[in-house]
């Protein structure tokens, strides 16, 4: 009972931020239709999906890219329920993205990069942005090709100014934290 009341009470002290303050930042999703044609699809064929809140002032060449987690799926069955969920396809997906952290937009909440470029990249490959396989299961139609959408979203974004960026930051949480470290050497401005 003294663990659960203890980790109750982490987590009420680590969350500072209640949603729906006045401050807080939505921003619009952007469906990557272009992707399709360099296979990078999300399990269930759609196309992949980030956020991208444009930076100003001395943040302007900056840019902060956060990869979602959201686990992996290890079987195809798992794989096939996770395809019909936002973790696995866009059209499931919320059109606003959240930013906080290092991805809000106020100096106060975030005092070091609140004025950089900032992306949250949506996760829907599950497998850490690293597969690369044409089709796993042809009669269930689900496609593993997270290394084609890490690629697209980066060259989009490149498009989109990031090749000028004097400082870039890849960060991630859970699998995306994973796919930090599996895709940094290929992370590039």
């Amino acid at each position: 009972m003294t663990k659960i009341f203890l980790l109750v009470l982490l987590a009420v002290v680590c969350t500072s931020h209640v949603l729906g303050a006045e401050d807080d930042l939505y921003v619009n999703i952007t469906i990557l239709e272009s992707a399709t044609a360099q296979g990078g699809v999300c399990l269930n064929g759609s196309p992949p999906a980030y956020h991208l809140h444009r930076g100003h002032g001395t943040g302007l060449r900056s840019w902060i890219i956060h990869l979602d987690g959201g686990g992996w799926c290890n079987s195809i069955s798992d794989c096939l329920n996770r395809s019909a969920t936002f973790l696995g396809s866009t059209k499931m997906m919320y059109q606003q993205g959240f930013f906080a952290g290092i991805l809000h937009n106020t100096s106060k909440h975030n005092p070091e990069f609140h004025n950089w470029n900032r992306v949250r990249v949506k996760y829907c490959d599950g497998s850490s942005f690293i597969g690369d396989v044409e089709q796993v299961h042809p009669e269930n139609k689900l496609y593993f090709r997270g290394a084609r959408i890490f690629t697209a979203i980066m060259d989009d974004l490149r498009s989109k100014g990031m090749k000028n960026a004097e400082n870039a930051i890849l960060t991630g949480i859970s699998a995306g934290g994973l796919a930090t470290i599996l895709n940094c050497n290929k992370f590039k401005c």
